[in-house]
C-alpha cells in the first residue's frame, strides 16, 4: 500500500512513513493511492468476527508490509480489551428505523479512544524498529487532546504537546489533559480558536527546518492513521444491523470532518452506504457547503458544543481532492483560494456529485437542548451536545425521507454525556456522573501552560522541552 499527497508533490510513502510524517512535506494530507475492496462474501463473512477481529481485518490492507499479522493483531486485540463495553462500539434502537451507536467507552469516553489507542502502539512499533524519539504536536477542540495524552503518556520515545483554545473547552476536557503525571507530556492553552491551534500545528510542520530538527509527527486526524481504524466502526454498525436486510445511512456530529470522512473511506471500500449526515452546530460551514456549493469562513461562534466549534475543518481537504479527481495541482489552487479570499466555490457538476453521498443539517444551541431532553423523557437515555446534534440529524432526516423499511439510520454517540455536564444539566435536569476511574477528575492538580498565538513563542517551548537529540 503506498500514500498520495492531496497536493500532489510530496513524494509517495508506504504506511510506516505516513504514520510518522503525518503531514505531507508540501502541506497536504496523505491518503491511500487504491481504496481497499470488500466483496459482498466478505462482509457477509464480518457478521461472525468480533471488534477486535473486525478492526484487524479492515485495517490490515492499509498497512502493507510494515507490520506483521500476528503482530498487528495482537496489538488490536490489547487495544479494545481495555475498553469498558464488551462489544465495544454496542448500538442501541431508537425508533424502528434510528440507531445509536456508543463510541465513548474507552479510556477517555470520547469516540477518538477508538483510533488514538491503536495510534500510540503504532508510533511505539515504528519507532522501536528505527531505533528513534520524535516529537508530536497535536491540536484540539476538545476530545483529541486527552485521547492522544492517555495513549501517549509514559511513552519512552514520544514527547507529546497539545494546543487547546484557551477557555474554549469544557471543564471535564481540560482537566483530562491537564492533569495527566507524566513527564513527556506537555498540554498548552492557546490563546485564541481551534482554528488557530490548527493553524499553529500546520504552520510548525511547514518550517521544513524545525520540523526536522525536532521530528516531528502529527496526532491529529490530519495524519492519516488517525481515521483508519475510525473506518471500522461503521462496518461494524452495518455488519451488525444485517448488511443483506439493511441500507445505512450515518448521522456524524462534524467538525474538523475527520469521522464522517471515515465513513466515505468505509462506503469506498465496499460498504453500502446510502447517504452520510454531517450534523453541525451554528458552526455550520460544512452544512453551508453542502447546501450551496460555497464553503466560506465566519467568525467561530462559542457553543454548547466545543467540539465542533471549527470554521476550517482540514479533513475537508481530502474529499475537495477525490471530488476532484485525484488532481494534487487543482486542489492546491482552491486551497490557496480559501486561505487569501477566505471562501472559495465548487462548480454545479462537483456539488452534484458531493450531494449524491453527503447530506448536512446544522443545528442550534436551542435545538440541541431540546434534543437532549426529549431523548432523555421518551427514552430515558441522557446524550452529550454533540451527539444530540447527530440524532437530531438523524430525526431531520428521517421525517423529510421517504423512509424504506430497508433503511437504517445510525447517529454517533462521540463522547460520554458526563464531559459535558452542564449542558446536560440545564436540558434534562440530572447531573452525569464520571465513571470511577476518572470520579476525582475535578480535583486533582493540574500542569498546563498558557501561550500567546505565536509560532515564535510555541516553537521556542517545544525546542526546550522536546527531548529528542537535536543534531
Amino acid at each position: 500500500m503506498r500514500y498520495l499527497s492531496t497536493r500532489g508533490i510530496a513524494p509517495e510513502l508506504n504506511f510506516d512513513d505516513v504514520l510518522i510524517t503525518g503531514l505531507a512535506r508540501d502541506g497536504g494530507l496523505y491518503l491511500p493511492m487504491d481504496w481497499p475492496q470488500f466483496s459482498s462474501e466478505d462482509l457477509r463473512a464480518f457478521g461472525s468476527l468480533s471488534y477486535p477481529e473486525l478492526a484487524a481485518e479492515v485495517m490490515r490492507p492499509f498497512l502493507g508490509d510494515t507490520i506483521t499479522r500476528d503482530v498487528f493483531d495482537n496489538l488490536v486485540e490489547a487495544t479494545y480489551s481495555e475498553f469498558t463495553h464488551p462489544l465495544v462500539a454496542p448500538l442501541k434502537q431508537f425508533e424502528s428505523n434510528i440507531w445509536l451507536m456508543e463510541l465513548f467507552h474507552g479510556p477517555t469516553l470520547a469516540f477518538k479512544d477508538y483510533a488514538m489507542q491503536i495510534l500510540g502502539r503504532l508510533f511505539d512499533q515504528a519507532l522501536l524498529a528505527r531505533g528513534k524519539r520524535t516529537t508530536i504536536i497535536g491540536a484540539t477542540s476538545g476530545d483529541t487532546g486527552s485521547a492522544a495524552i492517555e495513549a501517549c503518556k509514559d511513552r519512552e520515545a514520544i514527547d507529546v504537546f497539545i494546543f487547546f483554545p484557551k477557555d474554549r473547552v469544557s471543564p471535564i476536557q481540560q482537566r483530562q489533559m491537564t492533569t495527566v503525571e507524566a513527564d513527556n507530556i506537555h498540554a498548552i492553552a492557546l490563546e485564541g480558536t481551534f482554528d488557530d491551534c490548527q493553524d499553529m500545528v500546520k504552520a510548525l510542520f511547514n518550517n521544513l527546518q524545525f520540523r526536522d530538527k525536532y521530528a516531528l509527527s502529527a496526532i491529529n486526524s490530519i495524519n492519516w492513521a488517525r481515521l483508519m481504524p475510525q473506518i471500522v466502526y461503521y462496518f461494524w454498525a452495518g455488519v451488525s444491523l444485517g448488511l443483506n436486510e439493511r441500507r445505512l445511512v450515518f448521522s456524524v456530529p462534524s467538525g474538523n470532518f475527520g469521522n464522517v470522512f471515515s465513513a466515505y473511506a468505509a462506503k469506498k471500500m465496499g460498504l453500502p452506504i446510502e447517504k452520510l449526515i454531517v450534523a453541525t452546530n451554528s458552526n455550520d460551514i460544512l452544512t453551508r457547503f453542502f447546501n450551496t456549493g460555497t464553503m466560506e469562513i465566519r467568525g467561530v461562534q462559542p457553543s454548547i458544543s466545543p467540539s465542533m466549534d471549527i470554521q476550517v475543518s482540514s479533513n475537508f481537504e481530502r474529499l475537495l481532492f477525490d471530488l476532484n479527481s485525484r488532481d494534487g495541482a487543482s486542489t492546491n489552487k482552491i486551497l490557496e483560494m480559501f486561505r487569501s479570499e477566505g471562501k472559495f466555490s465548487v462548480s454545479e457538476e462537483t456539488l452534484m456529485e458531493a450531494r449524491r453521498i453527503f447530506d448536512a443539517v446544522s443545528v442550534s444551541d436551542v435545538d440541541t437542548l431540546e434534543r437532549i431532553s426529549t431523548t432523555f423523557k421518551e427514552k430515558g437515555e441522557i446524550l452529550d451536545p454533540h451527539t444530540a446534534i447527530g440524532v437530531e440529524g438523524a430525526y431531520r432526516f428521517a421525517s423529510s425521507a421517504s423512509m424504506e423499511s430497508d433503511l437504517s439510520i445510525v447517529s454517533l454517540a462521540c463522547a460520554h454525556p458526563a464531559k459535558f455536564p452542564d449542558a446536560v444539566q440545564k436540558a434534562t435536569g440530572a447531573n452525569p456522573k464520571l465513571p470511577v476511574h476518572l470520579k476525582d477528575l475535578l480535583t486533582r492538580k493540574e500542569r498546563l501552560t498558557v501561550l500567546p498565538n505565536s509560532i515564535q513563542h510555541v516553537s521556542s517551548y517545544i525546542a526546550a522541552n522536546s527531548r529528542v537529540e537535536v543534531t
